[in-house]
């Protein structure tokens, strides 16, 4: 499905019967609503980082749910659509932090250093956030977790906000490291996202362990 070690990793929990409620119950919803990421970008983030190649993973919520936004990406949209105030804000702690002005949020080239940009739910309908929040895919993101962080060692898991915290109950390998902080949203950023230095934290982490640093 995804051409790389994903294949393996995902091909009997998609058999499943709670994944294939999924695959119907959003094949339906698209035949009456307006439902993000499209069909063609809904595995991107498994598509652009191969399993053996992750080193690092920013766990998002669920995917944008303004027009043309969401691309299968946690926190990306691609080049000429609007920059979400969270994306903005993940800027502005990238400057602060690197001293890297980035203006590109097509976050395509993070992928494919490593970097999995996965959202906790990864579907949505248009203008309506969290409308998909337990149709199945937290049983589905949860075990894709829970693989990363039994199967691969020195992962950087870049957890913003309350639900990606959450997600430190399934993960228990010593050999990995947690970055959490406040969600990038203009809500909470300056309850401890802002200053909270993730990039550089990451990149010394790497080099630490003998990984090559992400070209933010």
């Amino acid at each position: 499905m995804f051409n790389n070690s994903w294949d393996l990793i995902l091909q009997d929990e998609m058999k499943k019967s709670y994944f294939k409620h999924i695959k119907e119950f959003i094949k339906e919803e698209r035949l009456i609503k307006t439902i993000y990421p499209s069909a063609n970008d809904l595995f991107n983030a498994f598509k652009l980082t191969d399993f053996k190649d992750i080193k690092v993973v920013i766990l998002g919520q669920d995917p944008y749910h303004g027009e043309k936004e969401a691309m299968g990406l946690s926190f990306s949209v691609r080049r000429g659509v609007r920059t979400p105030p969270s994306l903005r804000n993940i800027f502005k702690e990238l400057k602060d932090d690197l001293n890297i002005t980035r203006t590109d949020t097509d976050l395509s080239d993070w992928a494919k250093q490593g970097v999995f940009l996965l959202n906790t739910v990864l579907t949505v309908e248009k203008d309506k956030a969290n409308s998909h929040k337990e149709i199945g895919w937290e049983i589905f993101t949860d075990y894709v977790i829970s693989q990363i962080d039994e199967k691969l060692d020195n992962v950087v898991f870049i957890l913003w906000g309350r639900q990606a915290r959450d997600k430190k109950k399934i993960m228990s390998n010593k050999n990995n490291y947690i970055i959490e902080s406040a969600h990038p949203s203009p809500l909470s950023a300056y309850h401890g996202f802002f200053g909270s230095k993730p990039f550089s934290k990451t990149n010394n982490y790497l080099e630490e362990h003998n990984k090559k640093k992400i070209n933010w």
